[in-house]
């Protein structure tokens, strides 16, 4: 029989993973502002497909052409990027595009969080233009901060991931359940057992990213 396929790193999907049920968050955002309401599940599910697909490509291409033996295939740069010569021409129109990409999508993110810590913090997505030139200058300072400090896309994502994940994906639906339980007088030692048990399993989350 083959070996048993475990590492003790495996905390480090996690954390990506849990990243990924975070965006969930940001799509019903997103979505509210759509016109036609009945769409959203058709076009949510096409904008799934698609850029599962364009990940699942680039993931498998990377990781089955790369050149093991001789090397390992830990010797994978997070960046995709980086594992290709810096004069190779294909990587450097790819950084374009991409510098193209990352200026469309600030805006929608800087939108995100707008909306999502201004309506929470003051009860209004615009409270002032003050407020929004603030929290502006914090998003781009932050990035530029992590680019220049922290150029570590794969440990940026899964602390993000696992922080955020913390919070909307194991504790927020946990408690809330477990209060509108108590409230309907249905809430029983199993069910509060169970839902605590998700949320030490998001801390355990959290923590192990920080220790492996």
């Amino acid at each position: 029989f083959p070996p048993l396929e475990f590492r003790i790193l495996f905390p480090q999907l996690t954390g990506i993973l849990t990243l990924a049920f975070f965006i969930h968050n940001c799509v019903i955002t997103l979505l509210q502002n759509n016109r036609n309401q009945e769409n959203n599940v058709r076009d949510l599910s096409i904008a799934y497909f698609l850029v599962g697909l364009t990940y699942l490509y680039v993931g498998v291409i990377i990781f089955a052409s790369f050149p093991s033996p001789p090397l390992s295939k830990e010797c994978i740069e997070q960046n995709f990027l980086d594992n290709f010569p810096s004069n190779d021409i294909m990587s450097f129109v790819a950084r374009i595009f991409m510098l193209f990409q990352m200026m469309t999508v600030y805006p929608l993110l800087g939108y995100l969080a707008r909306v999502q810590l201004l309506r929470q913090f003051f009860g209004n997505a615009y409270p002032s233009i003050l407020h929004v030139l603030v929290l502006n200058m914090a998003i781009v300072g932050a990035g530029v901060a992590m680019a220049r400090f922290y150029p570590n896309i794969g440990g940026i994502i899964r602390y993000s991931g696992a922080t955020c994940g913390l919070a909307f994906v194991f504790v927020y639906p946990s408690l809330i359940y477990v209060i509108s339980l108590r409230r309907a007088g249905q809430l029983t030692w199993p069910a509060l057992i169970i839902h605590i048990f998700i949320i030490l399993l998001g801390l355990a989350n959290l923590i192990a990213q920080f220790l492996l």
